[in-house]
């Protein structure tokens, strides 16, 4: 069979196997750093020998539970603000809520850089 280049999404022929040694520490490293990854043991040693870059899929994860965050945060603020509309100085003075506005915001624009972050690092790798 005629290999492939696995870059344009093909699949190769992998007829060939390698064998090396290592100890339990570094294979325990190993294995999580292919677990953190998302590939296999073959996939992580292949690129790694080949020096591709190598991506974690827990920085992905990240980012996509960070927006999740985000958006309850955004729904939070969103109650606070109806609930000032409708129960203005009711439980608590309308400078308090305005307050926990403010922190809510400044949350969500500092989760946004961190997710701007880690996503503009992965894009300079590629």
């Amino acid at each position: 069979m005629p290999r492939q280049s696995e870059t344009k999404g093909e699949t190769l022929n992998r007829d060939r196997t390698l064998r090396f040694r290592v100890n339990a520490v570094e294979e325990g490293e190993i294995e999580g750093r292919a677990r953190n990854a998302g590939l296999s043991l073959s996939a992580l040693l292949r690129a790694a020998a080949l020096n591709h870059p190598i991506r974690s899929v827990v920085d992905l994860k990240a980012v996509a539970d960070l927006g999740k965050i985000n958006g309850d945060l955004g729904r939070v603020a969103g109650l606070l603000k109806l609930w000032l509309a409708e129960k203005n100085g009711q439980g608590a003075s309308s400078v308090e809520v305005e307050r926990l506005m403010i922190e809510f915001r400044e949350l969500q624009a500092g989760i946004r850089e961190k997710m701007s972050a880690v996503v503009y690092a992965r894009k300079r790798e590629s």
